[in-house]
């Protein structure tokens, strides 16, 4: 079997890459145009409830070096984050106040849940996610949800949905070994339609694929 090619996904200088939402899910969704990565997953971790009274969850967003395989366009590979890009993604969400934004299965906005805290483990052995077993690696992101809907806690607790995952807009997929093809005008209108039209997909990640995709048809 040949060896996939490994992708480093990066922030570069641009102000709109980074994460803009998390995700409740149960399985991952793997997106064309922006990453959308479940850590259960991905990761082997379950969500854990920290407080059901309070309604309060915790779990990993991203682990550091961590191959995680993907499928596109017909090929495959492996994609990955650095400790520092994990470290400048949640500094970014926090930043942008991307708090509230949280979604269902990567395709429903869900009101009530918030992100109160995100921390990144600097010492795996004093570290809080300790607390919750998480066995967090040195460098990942954790990230504790208040979960106001009893809906959705309930679907945490009997395990419909499993992890925490991200959606964001990262550079390195470009570095993808494949021939360049000029699409004709009305494939470029396709490519737009497709992405409103599909139901899998949050507004808020209809709104960051437009926004890619117009950039690379400039």
């Amino acid at each position: 079997m040949a060896e996939l090619q490994d992708i480093e996904m990066i922030i570069s200088t641009d102000d709109t890459k980074g994460v803009f939402a998390i995700s409740l899910v149960e399985k991952p969704a793997i997106e064309e145009d922006f990453i959308a990565l479940s850590s259960h997953s991905n990761y082997g971790i379950d969500l854990k409830i920290a407080d059901k009274k309070r309604g309060v969850v915790v779990g990993l967003a991203l682990v550091p070096d961590k191959r995680i395989f993907r499928e596109m366009k017909g090929q495959k590979f492996n994609i990955f984050f650095s400790k520092s890009t994990i470290a400048k993604s949640a500094e970014m969400f926090m930043k942008k106040l991307h708090l509230a934004d949280v979604t269902e299965e990567h395709a429903v906005d869900v009101d009530g849940p918030f992100v109160f805290e995100s921390w990144i483990v600097e010492d795996t052995k004093n570290d809080k996610s300790n607390i919750f077993n998480l066995n967090a690696p040195e460098g990942s992101w954790v990230i504790m949800m208040k979960i106001n809907n009893g809906e959705l806690l309930e679907k945490i607790d009997n395990g419909t949905l499993k992890g925490f995952s991200i959606e964001g807009g990262f550079d390195g997929l470009e570095k993808l070994e494949q021939s360049a093809v000029e699409l004709t005008d009305d494939q470029k209108v396709k490519e737009l339609q497709d992405i409103v039209s599909d139901d899998n997909l949050s507004e808020k990640g209809k709104i960051e694929q437009l926004k890619k995709k117009l950039n690379e048809q400039e």
